[in-house]
Parts: C-alpha cells; sequence; structure tokens
C-alpha cells in the first residue's frame, strides 16, 4: 500500500467488532510510533497500551473510545522534549502527535480501524492510571477492527474537506 493509498483508505472508526486486535499488529504499530521523528530525536513520547478490562473500563470514565477493544495512551515528557531557544516553545505535543499519526497510518496499513480522540478528560487520565508528574496525556488512539459495514464515506475529501487554494499558499 502507498502512503497515497493509506491516506484514501484511513477513516474514524467509531463502531468496533469485539475481535481483540491482534499482538503481533500491535507490535508493528507501537514500532511505527517508536520510529516516529521528533524534535532533535530526543523522543519525549510514552505510550500505555491499554487493553485489558480494567485498563479500558478506566479510560472509558475520561473518554468515549466508542468500544474500540485496544486504546494507545499517548503521553509527552516535557522535561525531555526539545525547546526553541527563540521563544521557549516545547515540543513535547507535537512530538507525541508526530507519534499518534505514524501509528494511525501503520494501523491503516496492517487492516486496523482507528479513531484519533484529544477530546479525554486529562486529570482523570492522570489519577486513573497513576502518571507521573512529568507524563502530559496528549492523544487516545483507539485501535481495532471496524464493526461489520461501517465503512468510509468516498466522497469525504470532497465534502468535508477545505479546498487547497484555503489552506495553502505558494509563494
Amino acid at each position: 500500500m502507498t502512503f497515497s493509498q493509506c491516506q484514501d483508505a484511513r477513516f474514524s472508526v467509531r463502531r468496533y467488532s469485539d475481535k481483540k486486535v491482534d499482538s503481533e499488529l500491535l507490535q508493528k504499530v507501537l514500532e511505527a510510533g517508536r520510529k516516529a521523528p521528533t524534535a532533535c530525536n530526543n523522543q519525549p513520547q510514552y505510550i500505555y497500551a491499554l487493553q485489558s478490562e480494567e485498563a479500558l473500563g478506566k479510560i472509558r470514565e475520561a473518554a468515549n473510545i466508542h468500544d474500540g477493544p485496544c486504546v494507545l495512551l499517548v503521553c509527552a515528557d516535557r522535561t525531555k522534549a526539545w525547546v526553541r531557544p527563540y521563544d521557549g516553545m516545547n515540543a513535547a505535543v507535537i512530538d507525541a502527535t508526530i507519534v499518534t499519526d505514524q501509528m494511525m497510518m501503520a494501523a491503516t496499513e496492517l487492516g486496523l480501524s482507528t479513531l484519533w480522540i484529544c477530546h479525554f478528560q486529562p486529570d482523570l487520565v492522570r489519577e486513573s492510571f497513576s502518571l507521573p508528574p512529568q507524563l502530559v496525556p496528549v492523544n487516545l488512539l483507539v485501535l481495532g477492527y471496524a464493526a461489520d459495514g461501517v465503512t468510509a464515506d468516498p466522497d469525504r475529501f470532497t465534502k468535508m474537506r477545505k479546498p487547497l487554494c484555503e489552506t495553502c499558499c505558494i509563494l
């Protein structure tokens, strides 16, 4: 699958089958996150792969995971991230989001369905998983297999995306 084919295939799935994510596929997705680029290669990300009923129950209290069988809680350690010297911008959240995106695309290539979630209660996540103070919960990535009948709208890119001229300027 080319990158373009992967982009075209990926869509947000909000209804999953009960089938568990194969451990070999999960390892490949996590490896894609490990290989993701980060500012100055500082790799400030830390990922919790939530699969047990206990862990999924905890994350369900903080976010709607649409009954996905696996959730990757992507965190960033602000103390390990590169900081831009001109204005102090800390790249931790950017790095964690790049890692999330790379895992999302790898999952798509492997035949898994995904849903990127940023709408969650970070304080509840921090408390539920006893996150150390330096870790910031940044994203959730639901992994699984789409339920029967769940498909992407074939016109979603023309219907739901702005034209390039509204988001890009070539100088």
